[in-house]
Formats: structure tokens, sequence, C-alpha cells
């Protein structure tokens, strides 16, 4: 099973951007695929990008589609999350999640399909 631990979390100002990393350790990063999820206080757990073992395939929900990149870099063992345009509705904690696929090219939108969470990261947007 991966280990994962987020970084790059923080207070940004509405408009600005952060790069949120995803560093996995152990398992087999290069045939899983790997999603990003937020949960803001009292609300529940979003979708936020999921992107396939190779890269090739990547899928985001509505609120972030056209500001938010997911990329990886299996050489690195790390997934990103590049968001831009922030807005106070982007405050929330932001986890990463990993999925073994072997070489599926699916991507995962469910969180319950997953098997292993980082701790997550904070980020903070202030209007």
């Amino acid at each position: 099973q991966v280990l994962l631990r987020e970084s790059g979390g923080g207070l940004v100002q509405a408009g600005g951007s952060l790069r949120l990393s995803c560093a996995a350790t152990g398992g087999n990063f290069g045939r899983s695929a790997m999603g990003w999820f937020r949960q803001g206080a009292g609300e529940e757990r979003e979708f936020v990008a999921g992107i396939s073992w190779s890269g090739g395939v990547t899928n985001y929900g509505e609120s972030v589609k056209g500001r938010f990149t997911i990329s990886r870099d299996n050489t690195k063992s790390t997934a990103y999350l590049q968001m831009n345009s922030l807005n106070a509705d982007d405050t929330a904690v932001y986890y990463c999640a990993a999925k073994f696929t072997f070489y599926s090219n699916n991507v995962y939108l469910a969180g319950d399909e997953y098997d292993s969470w980082g701790q997550g990261t904070q980020v903070t947007v202030s209007s």
C-alpha cells in the first residue's frame, strides 16, 4: 500500500494560486490512479480531480474545471494539483488518494474506490 503525504497548502488571497504536491512512498505509484479531494468545514468530501496512472486521462469536478490542473511525475512518485483563480469557496482540507490500477487508464471519482489516503493539507483563501 502506498503512503501519501500532501504539502503546499496555506493561506492565499482570492485570485491567487497554489500548487499542492502529493509525495508517495512504498507501493506502486506508477501503476496507481491518483485523485484529489477536498472537504470544507461542515461539508461532505468533494471530488476535485483525478488522473490515470499514465497521466493520459484526467477528470475534474465541475467547480474547478478551467482553474485547476492535475498532473503527475512518475519518476518522482509525486502528483500535483495546480490551483489558479482561487476563491473563498475553495477553502478546505485537500487530500490526495491512490488506487492501484495496474495498466487500466481509468480515473476514479468516488472516494471509496481509493486504497490509500494522505493526511490532508489546509488551503485557506481570504476574500
